[in-house]
């Protein structure tokens, strides 16, 4: 469990900084995730939940 909260923390240090360093091309960049097709979001999606396990599965090896 220890574990996970660090990962958890890491993650949400990484999430955050961009909003911190540059929010006025953060608010941009939302509004062009806003305007794709939701097929588009589901396959990127997919695609950062299959590299997210190929680390993980690295990372345990």
């Amino acid at each position: 469990m220890e574990f996970f909260l660090c990962v958890i923390g890491m993650v949400m240090i990484i999430e955050g900084l961009p909003y911190f360093v540059f929010p006025e091309k953060m608010k941009a960049w939302i509004l062009k995730v806003l305007e794709l097709p939701e097929g588009t979001l589901r396959k990127f999606g997919l695609v950062l939940m299959v590299l997210g396990l190929g680390l993980v599965y690295m990372g345990k090896r």
